[in-house]
């Protein structure tokens, strides 16, 4: 596994492993709230993102063995 440094190499290296195993991937938030940290750290200044509705994140892997 290499250095894991910021949020999107967190975010890849969990797609990777998820994919990996053949995994689908779904969410659903409603009305939902989020604080986007732009460093690492429990005080690291943070944007909040609000979502008012739905939001859908819908995904698989086609990938067959053989």
């Amino acid at each position: 596994m290499r250095s894991i440094r910021d949020w999107a190499d967190l975010g890849q290296e969990m797609w990777s492993y998820l994919t990996g195993r053949h995994a689908m991937v779904n969410y659903s938030f409603d009305d939902m709230t989020v604080e986007v940290p732009r460093d690492i750290g429990p005080d690291a200044p943070r944007a909040v993102w609000k979502f008012n509705g739905t939001v859908r994140i819908t995904t698989s892997d086609d990938h067959a063995e053989g």
